[in-house]
């Protein structure tokens, strides 16, 4: 395949580390990984952790330096939630895989350690019956194959599973990391960020590195090479703070007509609800000018009507619901 030209070319593929050592933040995952590549002898390994903070880039990496670009296609199966990975998969496709047994000596100067890897990308998303199917076949075959399973919330991986593997919990990366690697790219495709953009990128990303970047890159694409905190708010979606601001003003009046103008406002420019009540918490949690009860109370009711959008509920009613909720709840009304 011909290179893509630098112009189409996604910055996450870009920068993506290409060695476990490059990985950012996750000093204690690489000190264990480095060690295992030295030997080239690998635990099935369960990677779990927020989005965005390196998994799948450790784990594709991991299998590039054990086998280099030669031997990847034939000694790795990637997986990931978007394929089918039903019972008849893991019976099937994965197990016919892990079988075959292969050879292990060096070759291009990769170790090529003799088994094969499996990468079982997003594994919380598989049913529990295709996991359990998976535990025989990990025993039968772990001589001549390995997995990899990479999941954001390990609680949703059967337990029989998850004690086979060693387990490697990925860290949501602070913001001076996050800075380290933004400005990076920056300097790398020529961009100037105003001195507020960096804090609002890490605030609106909130640790996760691949939003970030995809941020960073749509803002450059619509605004230039001169980017704004405004101009990244806005590529976002994340709804301006001043709106959220002037919704939670209107709630402190007491005056219920204030609040439906802001609510119908907020609903006409389209902003998303579930954001402006995720927003309005992130607001509320930290003034320190209401009492823990008040607190409750709102955020009782913002528990409630985010469930009742999940479910398919009305976006206008919902937020209503929220904006007199906290009325009451600020304003002491019973």
């Amino acid at each position: 395949m011909a290179p893509l030209p630098q112009s189409s070319q996604q910055w996450v593929e870009k920068y993506r580390p290409k060695q476990v050592k490059d990985v950012a933040h996750q000093d204690e995952v690489i000190r264990v990984l480095t060690n295992t590549l030295e030997t080239s002898n690998c635990p099935h390994m369960l990677f779990y952790g927020p989005p965005g903070t390196g998994k799948t880039t450790t784990a594709l990496a991991i299998a590039h330096q054990l086998y280099g670009p030669e031997l990847y296609k034939s000694r790795v199966l990637e997986l990931n939630a978007s394929d089918d990975r039903g019972i008849n998969v893991v019976r099937t496709k994965i197990k016919d895989f892990a079988a075959v047994a292969v050879g292990g000596q060096k070759y291009g100067g990769y170790p090529c350690p003799p088994f094969k890897i499996i990468i079982l990308d997003e594994a919380d998303s598989m049913t529990e019956d295709a996991q359990n199917a998976l535990r025989r076949t990990m025993e039968t075959y772990s001589k001549v194959t390995r997995f990899f399973f990479i999941c954001n919330y390990i609680s949703r991986i059967i337990e029989p599973l998850a004690s086979r593997c060693a387990k490697f919990r990925f860290k949501p990366l602070p913001e001076e990391v996050m800075n380290g690697r933004i400005l990076h790219i920056c300097n790398e495709e020529g961009l100037n960020l105003d001195p507020q953009a960096l804090p609002t990128l890490s605030s609106i990303s909130q640790g996760d590195l691949r939003r970030a970047i995809t941020y960073l890159q749509g803002a450059a694409r619509l605004y230039g090479s001169n980017i704004s905190s405004k101009d990244l708010i806005s590529v976002s979606g994340v709804i301006p703070p001043e709106i959220v601001q002037n919704l939670l003003a209107a709630c402190k009046s007491g005056n219920f007509d204030l609040a439906n103008n802001e609510v119908n406002d907020i609903i006409s420019e389209g902003y998303p609800v579930s954001q402006m009540i995720s927003q309005l918490f992130d607001l509320i949690v930290v003034d320190n000018s209401y009492t823990d009860e008040q607190k409750a109370r709102v955020f009782k009711q913002m528990g409630e009507a985010d469930k009742c959008l999940v479910d398919g509920g009305d976006e206008y009613l919902q937020l209503l619901d929220v904006a007199s909720n906290t009325m009451r709840a600020l304003c002491s009304m019973p």
